[in-house]
């Protein structure tokens, strides 16, 4: 990868009896190494116009932080995206400013640079683009982006994070929306027990993970492959259905109702933090997951065909059930969720 620095120009005015002199300094702001993990996809095509660099990072952690964002101050991104829940949270569905339950679970933020779209339903296909949602949602923040920028301005921490990110202090929308970005690229899972075993870094599983490992390559891989642990498709798979009527799943974005209640394939990385499960929180754990698949799930005319050629099911036996959980643990990366 091709590092370099951009240099940004800080004005000094010394002020003395007679004249007054400029002097220009250079402040570097260095691309962070983007190391692409063993195995891992390229990066969204999207990454390479808005590298990480060392202060759009660090203003984007700061706004990702702040509760401003929220129309009540109550609220920030990080307020639902928990870091030690894999930036998810343990909600069925997100909440809001004054208590607002959303449509839809919070989804763990993790490998989004590696990712081609975002949501649900995938309404967004570049990251950049996914920030206002959440401000401008009656049920989230409820705020406007002009409303954060009246916020923030004059702040001395932003003045000089914008300057140091951006060569000068303006605030504008597509700097906040470009930091946050910045930030949630950053967001590199992909030190858990598995990648130790698949890198030959000394550890193994144990005989239940690896049979887990063995019937998820089987039952559960052609739809949460790669080492993403997601193909990015999106699937019909027979959940409960949410009652919302504001609810089609990808067809709320396409206008296809051949993709009525499809929603992304979920990543299955670090899912032990995540619960609950499904769209709006349907499965308390794992467990609940597994047993639904087993016994049956919703018939419709575009369920998956893997389910529909199936009799609308994953077969699965006590046991695997249980290695499957023991496989699926993991995936859990604690370096992740405790930085």
């Amino acid at each position: 990868m091709v590092k370099y620095c951009m240099l940004l120009a800080v004005t000094i005015t010394l002020a003395s009896c007679s004249d007054t002199t400029t002097e220009m300094i250079p402040i570097e702001n260095p691309e962070i190494g983007f190391t692409i993990p063993a195995n891992f996809p390229e990066p969204n095509n999207a990454v390479y116009n808005n590298m990480p660099t060392q202060y759009g990072v660090e203003l984007g952690k700061q706004l990702f932080f702040d509760t401003r964002l929220s129309t009540d101050n109550s609220i920030a991104c990080a307020s639902c995206h928990i870091p030690s829940n894999a930036f998810a949270d343990h909600n069925a569905q997100g909440i809001g400013v004054e208590g607002r339950v959303g449509l839809r679970n919070v989804p763990a933020i993790q490998n989004l640079a590696f990712m081609n779209f975002y949501n649900w339903d995938g309404s967004r296909l570049q990251l950049e683009n996914q920030p206002l949602v959440p401000i401008i949602t009656h049920e989230e923040m409820d705020s406007s982006i002009l409303e954060v920028i009246s916020k923030i301005d004059g702040d001395d921490t932003y003045t000089e994070l914008f300057r140091n990110a951006f060569g000068d202090d303006e605030i504008t929308p597509e700097r906040i929306y470009q930091s946050i970005a910045q930030y949630e690229y950053t967001l590199v899972s992909a030190n858990s027990t598995y990648d130790a075993v698949m890198r030959n870094e000394g550890a193994s599983f144990t005989e239940s993970e690896a049979n887990g490992y063995a019937t998820f390559q089987q039952k559960c891989a052609s739809c949460h492959s790669s080492e993403l642990f997601t193909d990015q498709s999106f699937r019909n798979v027979g959940f409960p259905i949410n009652p919302s009527v504001d609810e089609a799943g990808r067809a709320r974005v396409t206008g296809d109702m051949n993709e009525y209640m499809s929603f992304r394939v979920p990543s299955l990385r670090n899912v032990a933090y995540t619960a609950p499960y499904g769209s709006f929180g349907q499965f308390e754990t794992l467990m609940e997951v597994l047993d639904y698949f087993d016994t049956g799930v919703i018939a419709a005319d575009n369920l998956d065909p893997i389910l529909k050629n199936n009799n609308n099911r994953i077969a699965l036996t006590t046991q695997e059930k249980e290695d499957l959980l023991a496989f699926m643990h993991t995936l859990s990366d604690e370096s992740f969720v405790t930085e």
